[in-house]
């Protein structure tokens, strides 16, 4: 491997064509294979574990060396050969650029925004040398006043400007995602590092100073939970991401930065204090990111240590990178006072309810869903709530779980924050020097250490079983009651429904439900019920006519043909569990107050 510091990889990327989507790269290789070089592009993202096949979008590619062409041949669907060149190797390739997600790579009249994955070639046997990014400015006048947004090292650029950037070696190189365009931009400092928070898109009367605040909360409680004494921070500055559109959703986590997509709706209005539903999604989706700052960006799965991008990297341990983050996310929240008690736990009783919805938990534990992310959870289908469990809402309820039952054992001396400082001290805090990741056996050790508890067997249940966690045994220590939903007293045919149009389509029809029963599947396009039209808005208006028992006559088409299928209707059964809290005795007020800061 030649990993000579002297000779960095050099990149040059530029928005060629925005009309197209074209960005164009050039990559220079100083000091080529001798033998030939091999060059490859990542067939997934960190963070997001599907098979993506980046190098599809890359639209032409060639090399040349000292002004002469050289020749490439492909090898696989993501890499190349290049033929043996005495000099330096140069290789220029168009990236089309048309996603409009947190995982690839958009480019328009609006904006630029890239992950290294999409881009950037990697040059086999020199990973670990620094790697030179220019960030080249387009000529199109569109661009005359877009900036620059990354957590990417500057090394002869200003901050937020066009330049050369660098990055230590190309696993840091493509942890950092890159923002180009006119962007809102604000700047605050959480317990002592810098954050950054660059909004794109048109957001009429944004509220600039409010989101600073609350994330300002947020980000100096994740701070202090992994380090309580120093309040250090594991990057130098941070950035937060955010392309607002009409509607979207998504987050991707990286080392010192996030990318996010969120709802126009969702970030906060000039003089309109409410905390919002939406307003209050989107802290929890900067939330979750942050904390994977910590938790899998620096504490690992062994098997992304290091990460292997060519194919699928397997780990039962999702469930906790995912699962626990997302237990996190809402409860620092309330930690931070972004949010209240009563908040907080009314988006625990819908992580509950979304959990008990589907049958698939009976089915498929936690860490089989881990290990199949690959070809289920992020490949879900119409049968997906009845065939699989996630470990993110059901991880989190492990967490939550394995959190109450140490406080309660340990009468509040110990919890899960221990579990995770100390998985920060041993796996986490030292990782870019040690590049060690944490198999399921040391998980568990580490747990049954950090608590001074056994508990392989609630892990057993919680972890690799299927049945329903204790719930209500965990909470009630705390003062917390679960109940059981009561009925809603309105019937359902038991499905999950798309807008097609103008027409009502089933896209989940749920086993053992209304529908299920009748025949119906998901597909079905819903045309009649006894004889009334139904359309993309009004089957819940038509169904408020009925009672439980009654039989209907459902006409649906599925595909291009018209069936009829008879209903006998009953409640819906849709989990609605509530939880409740009682101020007495005092040691469950004690413990609750612990727990929830």
């Amino acid at each position: 491997m030649n990993n000579d510091t002297t000779h960095p990889i050099h990149y040059t990327i530029v928005a060629r064509d925005l009309g197209a989507h074209l960005f164009a790269v050039t990559l220079t290789i100083a000091r080529p294979d001798p033998a030939g070089q091999l060059l490859s592009l990542p067939a997934w993202i960190p963070g997001s574990y599907m098979i993506r096949e980046f190098a599809r979008n890359i639209v032409q590619i060639r090399a040349s060396s000292g002004g002469k062409k050289v020749i490439l041949r492909k090898r696989d669907k993501h890499s190349w050969q290049a033929a043996a060149c005495s000099g330096a190797l140069v290789v220029s390739y168009d990236v089309y650029a048309w996603d409009l997600s947190v995982r690839a790579a958009h480019l328009d009249q609006t904006h630029g925004f890239f992950n290294g994955t999409s881009v950037f070639l990697q040059v086999a046997g020199q990973d670990g040398v620094p790697h030179v990014v220019d960030i080249v400015k387009p000529d199109d006048v569109a661009c005359q006043n877009w900036r620059v947004a990354t957590a990417l090292p500057e090394l002869d650029a200003r901050r937020l400007g066009f330049g050369t950037y660098v990055a230590a070696n190309y696993d840091e190189l493509i942890d950092h995602p890159v923002e180009l365009g006119s962007f809102a931009l604000a700047t605050f400092v959480a317990h002592g590092v810098p954050h950054d928070i660059v909004i794109t898109g048109n957001v009429p009367n944004l509220d600039m100073a409010r989101l600073q605040a609350d994330l300002t909360r947020i980000c100096e409680a994740q701070i202090g939970l992994f380090e309580p004494d120093s309040k250090r921070a594991p990057m130098a500055r941070y950035l937060f991401m955010t392309l607002a559109v009409g509607d979207g959703y998504g987050g991707l986590e990286h080392r010192a930065s996030t990318a996010l997509i969120c709802k126009r709706a969702d970030l906060p209005v000039l003089g309109q204090p409410e905390l919002n539903d939406g307003y209050r999604t989107f802290l929890g989706l900067c939330s979750h990111e942050y904390f994977h700052t910590w938790n899998v960006k620096r504490i690992k799965p062994a098997a992304f240590a290091p990460y292997a991008l060519a194919s699928e990297s397997y780990t039962s341990l999702l469930w906790l990178f995912e699962g626990f983050t997302s237990y996190y996310d809402d409860l620092m929240l309330v930690r931070s006072g972004v949010i209240d008690d009563a908040a907080y736990f009314t988006l625990l009783g819908k992580t509950i309810d979304s959990v008990l919805r589907g049958s698939g938990r009976s089915k498929q534990s936690v860490a089989d869903s881990s290990f199949d992310a690959w070809i289920k959870y992020y490949r879900q289908d119409e049968n997906a709530p009845n065939a699989i469990v996630s470990y993110y809402t059901k991880g989190s309820l492990v967490a939550l779980t394995l959190d109450l039952t140490i406080r309660a054992e340990t009468a509040g001396k110990k919890s899960l924050d221990d579990v995770m400082r100390l998985l920060w001290q041993r796996y986490g805090r030292d990782f870019f020097e040690t590049g060690r990741g944490v198999t399921e056996a040391e998980v568990e050790a580490l747990i049954d250490e950090a608590s001074g508890l056994k508990l392989k067997r609630l892990l057993d249940r919680a972890v690799r079983g299927t049945t329903d966690l204790p719930l209500a045994d965990v909470l009630a220590p705390f003062g917390v009651v679960f109940a059981a939903k009561k009925a809603s007293g309105v019937v359902a045919l038991g499905v999950r429904t798309a807008r097609d149009g103008n027409d009502c389509k089933l896209a989940s029809v749920y086993e053992k439900g209304v529908a299920h029963r009748a025949g119906l599947s998901a597909g079905d396009v819903l045309v009649a019920i006894d004889g009334l039209r139904v359309n993309a808005t009004n089957l819940a208006d038509l169904l408020r006519r009925y009672r439980a028992g009654d039989k209907v006559a459902v006409h649906a088409f599925r595909r291009d043909e018209l069936m009829t299928f008879n209903v006998k209707l009953a409640l819906d059964d849709a989990p609605a569990n509530t939880l409740s809290l009682l101020d007495k005795p005092a040691a469950a007020v004690k413990l609750r107050r612990a727990w929830l800061g």
